[in-house]
């Protein structure tokens, strides 16, 4: 990384010569400082679909080892860029052309800043010597982004680049993390200047930690309250996963026997058959919990904006954002923090007590484990379902069964991925990856994208409902390029069926086929013609094996399992989406 303003900044400069006997001062073009910048922050990827507005940034990125994935869509880019930065902890990058590349990119940074992922798309412009005269691919891209991002900028000089793109990266870390948007017009970036008259924002200089630790007479206060409760429960929801608290989450709930749910990106926090891990029970544990934490997970529509849980219990809220805490439900303890430095500070506070009511909790996590012994049992039958057409419920057992402790699974979808929640149960922290509360349908390929290309050595494991599939399927072909495989499954019904079952209990049988219906579509057929491996499945004995001969071809792969169009999740049986 280039030192900051007033020293040399590379071999990316470029000295200019004089007719006098000192020589000009190195220049450096714009692209060159948003590469710069970019390396600075530990971004080693962007992720782009090419335009003449932006090529200046791909030319400083050879230069600093970055890497550039070239995709087919816009949208692609944007939640690539997303998951990136799920996977690795640091930002995404996406870098898109002005006008229409701009708006393709604006779904996923939507999808980031609800999911709270901290991401980058670098937009170009017009020239600024064009403004308001109508140049190519003009739009207020500025104005459109700011609703959805946390900053949103137009970089007014050359000599501003770096120094924008590290505002960015800091604005992303503000509160709960989310996406930033710069707009760089195309004579700002193209330009050069004097490297000494550029600022250059040095490697781990221009921000400050976020690892916020809460108010100590807090911590007291929830140790306490942890300590005597007779029946507590705890959320891990997906900030946990984000500031990497699952040590701290662990240590806590294990010392003092309380039982976890984990929701999103939280997943995995706790291994399947940890005996603190607990899936099926959650609403019975809400209803009848004493002390209830919640950690990173807003009130939203998931939470039934905090009516689900107990009017009679003592709920605490731990998050990032202040703005989140107590949103739509009074809470009896806030808590604004890093989850990993909270839960640790109260692990600690806990700890040396005479009696930390772990034993006297034994019997609250068998009344618990009977509870989802119960629910599991009545589940599986369909779960072992030899039905024709396949049931859902039997491919997302299958697909479980399948996973290791290496397999990072993606859902992308409506109905199928509702199925899946149910059943699927990565195995580590930081292998479960879904849209998030925007529902965005569309994210999988990029998000295989992102996860493979970031953690080669993981296996990716992931689930598409035929709609969602069809989205941004065209990219399957840039895994094939980038020779990036991965195990993937299309559950095929031909429909939407979450919304064809919305408007069936709404307007009746006769028009529940309205605008929800898709064609018979072989996706496994498409996966070869792309390159890739691709089989289709009608018999659910035959799940199991194809998908082993998915791993095993070392390709980007589709099975293609034709799946019940007639059997519908719980979730969007109860339509809980809306509620």
């Amino acid at each position: 990384m280039a030192p900051t303003t007033g020293t040399a900044a590379g071999d990316t400069a470029t000295k200019a010569t004089t007719n006098g006997s000192e020589p000009a001062p190195d220049l450096i073009s714009g692209g060159h400082l948003v590469a710069k910048a970019l390396k600075a922050e530990g971004v080693d990827t962007i992720f782009t679909l090419c335009g003449g507005h932006i090529i200046d940034i791909y030319d400083g990125c050879v230069d600093e080892g970055i890497e550039v994935i070239d995709v087919r869509h816009e949208q692609v880019a944007a939640h690539a860029a997303d998951g990136y930065a799920r996977i690795t902890g640091r930002p995404g990058c996406a870098v898109v052309t002005a006008g229409p590349g701009t708006t393709d990119a604006v779904t996923g940074v939507a999808n980031a800043l609800r999911a709270e992922s901290p991401m980058l798309l670098i937009g170009g412009q017009g020239a600024l010597t064009q403004h308001k005269m109508g140049s190519l691919q003009d739009l207020p891209h500025v104005d459109m982004m700011a609703p959805i991002t946390k900053f949103s900028a137009t970089v007014p000089h050359t000599a501003r680049v770096a120094d924008l793109v590290s505002m960015a990266f800091r604005e992303c870390y503000h509160g709960a993390p989310g996406p930033s948007f710069l707009e760089i017009p195309r004579d700002v970036l193209d330009a050069k200047v004097p490297v000494d008259k550029a600022r250059i924002p040095a490697e781990g200089r221009y921000r400050a930690s976020t690892r916020n630790a809460g108010d100590p007479a807090d911590i007291e206060k929830l140790a306490d309250l942890l300590v005597h409760a007779k029946k507590p429960a705890i959320l891990l929801g997906s900030q946990v996963w984000t500031t990497r608290a699952t040590g701290p989450a662990t240590e806590l709930v294990r010392g003092l026997n309380i039982p976890a749910y984990m929701n999103g990106a939280g997943r995995g926090t706790l291994p399947p058959g940890d005996p603190h891990h607990f899936q099926l029970s959650r609403r019975y544990a809400f209803d009848n919990a004493d002390v209830i934490v919640i950690v990173g997970t807003p009130f939203d529509f998931r939470m039934g904006y905090g009516k689900r849980l107990s009017p009679d219990a003592t709920v605490v809220q731990i998050d990032l954002d202040y703005r989140t805490v107590g949103k739509n439900r009074d809470v009896d303890l806030g808590i604004v923090g890093d989850a990993g430095q909270v839960l640790a500070a109260v692990a600690e506070a806990a700890t040396g007590r005479v009696d930390n009511g772990a034993v006297a909790r034994k019997a609250w996590l068998e009344e618990l484990q009977d509870v989802e012994a119960k629910a599991k049992q009545k589940r599986l039958p369909l779960q072992h379902s030899d039905a024709s057409p396949i049931h859902p419920y039997r491919l997302v057992h299958e697909i479980n069964e399948f996973l290791t402790e290496d397999s990072l699974y993606i859902g992308d979808g409506g109905d199928i991925v509702t199925f899946s929640g149910q059943v699927v149960q990565p195995k580590a922290p930081g292998h479960w990856m879904d849209p998030g509360p925007l529902g965005t349908l569309g994210v999988g390929i990029p998000f295989v994208l992102a996860a493979k290309h970031a953690r080669p050595e993981k296996e990716v494991v992931a689930l598409f409902g035929d709609g969602a599939f069809s989205l941004t399927g065209w990219d399957f072909e840039t895994l094939v390029r980038f020779d990036l495989p991965f195990v993937g499954i299309v559950g095929n019904n031909s429909s939407m069926n979450q919304i064809r079952y919305g408007q069936a209990a709404k307007y009746g049988l006769g028009r529940e086929r309205v605008g929800n219906t898709l064609g018979d579509v072989p996706y496994d057929e498409f996966a070869r013609m792309l390159g890739g491996h691709g089989e289709a499945v009608r018999d659910p004995a035959d799940i199991g094996p194809a998908l082993l001969r998915a791993r095993e071809s070392g390709k980007p792969s589709l099975i293609n399992v034709w799946i019940d169009p007639d059997v519908y999740a719980p979730g969007t049986m109860n339509q809980t989406m809306y509620k």
